[in-house]
């Protein structure tokens, strides 16, 4: 498949319904993003009918359980949308500040009007793993998609990248997913990176709903190579997605250790410097000799400097002659001997 992501890990900010129904927030939210070291801003585009209907029932009403309780879906949609006209000034701004913009369309008209957005990439939320018509829409932009997994078994991820694929669309990206909100660390379940990467290969990422950057450090050692966010100025001020989204100075501190933990894993390099060879063992000799005489194993000795010849042909250096004398301390080198065939060995 093609590996459309950078190198790097990218850190996506998502603003979700942070922005508590002000465009102020939401752009100074925007600007904390840029400072926290973000590369992305990722928003969510929909209106509650994209969602549900306002009639409470079994199905649409209030939550019984959870961190909406009470909350009937409408009431609680229509307070987190983000309004279509905030898009076009958040996005200017975001790229103002040299990150880029995308979003998550929840319904088909979304992706129509991400389209005059001209928008990068598309976010599949999880709860849309199994909304084809949106994917397949979204895969036919030939934009990159994002396709987050919390809510998906095998089968239905399977289907979402042949939706994709038979869209002529292969740049796609699975972030592993735990859908509760806040999360816990015994739901992680972070081997599931390493493999959904051999599965189903396509770059695979992560999109976290702990509390703190433990989980998503791990998940960048393990190889992921999307790390989502969920950011919110201050938790305090409340809001629908505030309880596990980071504030700046945590989302900043969790940037800068997954960068540590890059530098950590470097990269695959078998090589050995011409320096760090001399601080290895060689072949020495330990007594004065003439040329003509024979090497006796009293004569050489393994020691700690590199210079001479390797350890390995010590055996068949043992009745070599020397072609000239030597002192203790010399390293022994090939053209010391007449016996060359030790070389080959």
């Amino acid at each position: 498949m093609t590996d459309w992501l950078p190198k790097k890990a990218i850190v996506i900010a998502e603003l979700s319904a942070n922005h508590n129904g002000s465009l102020q927030r939401a752009c100074d939210t925007v600007r904390a993003m840029a400072d926290s070291g973000a590369d992305i801003v990722k928003v969510q585009t929909y209106r509650p009918e994209s969602l549900c209907l306002d009639v409470d029932n079994d199905y649409f009403g209030k939550r019984k359980a959870g961190l909406w309780k009470g909350r009937t879906l409408w009431s609680l949609y229509q307070e987190a949308a983000l309004p279509y006209e905030w898009h076009q000034p958040l996005q200017a701004l975001t790229h103002e500040l040299g990150m880029a913009f995308f979003s998550s369309p929840f319904d088909l008209e979304g992706v129509d009007f991400l389209e005059t957005l001209n928008v990068p990439y598309y976010k599949i939320a999880s709860f849309e793993i199994n909304h084809i018509p949106l994917i397949d829409k979204a895969a036919r932009t030939g934009k990159p998609l994002i396709i987050s997994t919390g809510v998906a078994d095998d089968k239905d991820i399977d289907l979402a990248l042949k939706t994709c694929f038979e869209a002529g669309n292969t740049n796609v990206a699975l972030l592993k997913c735990t859908s509760q909100y806040p999360a816990s660390l015994n739901d992680a379940n972070l081997h599931m990176i390493t493999d959904m990467q051999k599965k189903f290969n396509v770059p695979i990422g992560l999109s976290d709903h702990t509390m703190g950057s433990l989980v998503p450090m791990t998940a960048v050692s393990l190889g992921a190579r999307i790390i989502e966010k969920h950011f919110t100025l201050d938790r305090h001020d409340g809001g629908p997605d505030s309880a596990f989204s980071m504030e700046p100075d945590e989302f900043r501190d969790m940037v800068n250790q997954i960068r540590n933990v890059e530098s950590c894993l470097g990269k695959v390099n078998y090589s050995v410097s011409e320096q760090d060879k001399l601080r290895r063992r060689s072949i020495f000799y330990c007594r004065d000799r003439s040329a003509g005489e024979l090497i006796g194993e009293e004569d050489i000795k393994v020691l700690r400097n590199g210079s001479g010849l390797h350890p390995k042909h010590m055996k068949s250096l043992i009745g070599a002659t020397l072609t000239r004398s030597v002192n203790v301390g010399e390293p022994v080198l090939a053209e010391d001997l007449d016996k060359k065939d030790f070389l080959q060995q």
